[in-house]
């Protein structure tokens, strides 16, 4: 996909943010502003993550598989009762979500290589 106004692209200008807090912020700060500049970093990853995965357009195929377009339809359908009681494909489809959300937030979180 090409980005709308050329380069640099979001995602690209969000990881320089980033790069720039990692570097040369956290190397003149200290305390409190050095654990913001961190932490910062660590949101500005996440969205240039969500801004470089080519799947968080369409719904995941478990979400698809039990008829809801996005994950707020579904949790519409748990909140007022009107899901079908399809129990046994809700846990896969809960963890194909929650696993999507972990792949962005905490790369290689789920991996057996990880160490917990």
């Amino acid at each position: 996909m090409r980005a709308l106004n050329g380069r640099p692209t979001a995602a690209e200008l969000v990881a320089a943010v980033a790069e720039f807090l990692e570097g040369e912020v956290r190397s003149a700060t200290v305390g409190a502003v050095n654990f913001h500049a961190l932490v910062a970093a660590n949101a500005l990853r996440i969205v240039e993550r969500e801004l470089l995965d080519k799947t968080s357009a369409r719904p995941p195929e478990a979400l698809a598989a039990l008829g809801y377009a996005d994950e707020d339809e579904l949790a519409a359908a748990i909140r007022t009762g009107t899901f079908d009681g399809r129990d046994a494909d809700l846990l896969p489809c809960l963890r194909a979500l929650v696993s999507h959300r972990l792949a962005l937030a905490h790369p290689g979180y789920g991996d057996d290589s990880s160490s917990r």
